[in-house]
């Protein structure tokens, strides 16, 4: 008996200190320390309870800004598409300038890239139309830098090393006999000659020129400015503006027994002679009134009058108020959104 209540005092003695053993590896815990354990789970529920639900709801509200697309977007884009149609002719527009003449680039390049580019709320031109800008070889160091980093960020300059730059000293058969070159393989129908002051209405000059025939077509406003008779002995086209058809720029490139020694003097005039030594252009087309000189132009002439709304081009726009006071008047800019 003696040793079986030991045997059961000392059994309860070493299950008690067994228990004692397994509650010493978990003290317990303190104020702080339950502060400690439950403070990060209260973080996660935080996180979990408004972080997540707030941060949906930023999505949401910046979706909501986006402008979503115009309806019918996707079958107006089919449609032109399935429209579209190969332009009646192709057109070179050569703007002869000077290297110089930075911000003139920068602007046109903004005047005729606004009308080229596609639009569903405008139909689309006649024409394929190129506008490149052309000046004789680089003169100085300025240019040499600045030139080619037009060009390899445009593409639309064509540099002319035949010349020295000028006005009236041949600058105008460099550029025609070099567009015979460049484009032999891949012809355009007509070369216009521009100069840098001119304001052209691309559409209206496509279906004004689109009524031209194909070949042997010479087309511009005569000089003087008020003869209207394409067959008047002497007369020409204004260099402010003039289209020739392929064929004709091909046969002033080659020939040479008409144009030798006569490239030099008003380049316009010159061009006229060409055409009547050789009897070539003799599909000729008047654009006036439709193109003409700015009223306010200095000197005054009789090539000027005021703005109209069938204008194909307007000329003598020597500087920044005269284009803005133009592009105002064909509401240039009625595409802005505020």
């Amino acid at each position: 008996m003696a040793a079986n209540d030991a045997n059961k005092h000392g059994g309860g003695g070493d299950e008690q200190a067994a228990i004692r053993t397994k509650h010493a590896g978990f003290p317990k815990l303190s104020t702080t320390s339950k502060g400690l354990i439950l403070l990060p789970l209260l973080l996660l529920a935080f996180i979990y309870l408004f972080v997540y639900p707030k941060e949906f709801e930023l999505q949401a509200l910046i979706g909501s800004c986006s402008s979503p697309p115009p309806a019918g977007t996707e079958s107006i884009t089919t449609a032109t598409n399935a429209t579209a149609t190969k332009p009646d002719f192709r057109l070179l527009i050569g703007i002869l300038t000077s290297a110089d003449f930075y911000e003139r680039r920068h602007l046109l390049r903004m005047v005729y890239g606004l009308q080229l580019s596609s639009s569903a709320a405008s139909p689309p031109l006649a024409a394929h139309i190129d506008v490149r800008f052309v000046f004789c070889r680089l003169s100085n160091d300025d240019q040499r830098v600045l030139v080619p980093l037009e060009i390899l960020t445009y593409g639309d300059i064509i540099v002319l090393d035949a010349c020295a730059e000028n006005m009236d000293g041949g600058k105008t058969h460099a550029f025609l006999t070099a567009v015979s070159v460049l484009y032999a393989d891949a012809p355009y129908d007509y070369v216009m000659k521009a100069d840098d002051d001119i304001f052209l209405r691309l559409p209206e000059l496509a279906a004004s020129l689109g009524a031209m025939p194909r070949q042997d077509a010479y087309y511009g406003a005569t000089i003087p400015c008020d003869a209207m008779d394409t067959t008047r002995r002497g007369w020409y086209m204004s260099g402010m503006g003039y289209a020739l058809s392929w064929d004709l720029v091909e046969w002033i490139a080659g020939a040479e027994d008409v144009t030798r020694g006569r490239t030099v003097g008003m380049e316009d005039r010159m061009t006229g002679e060409w055409l009547k030594s050789g009897g070539k252009g003799k599909n000729r087309f008047n654009a006036k009134p439709a193109m003409y000189d700015h009223p306010l132009s200095v000197p005054f002439t009789k090539c000027a009058h005021e703005l109209v709304p069938d204008t194909i081009a307007v000329h003598r726009l020597k500087d920044n108020p005269r284009w803005a006071q133009t592009l105002a008047y064909f509401n240039f800019t009625a595409g802005l959104h505020s």
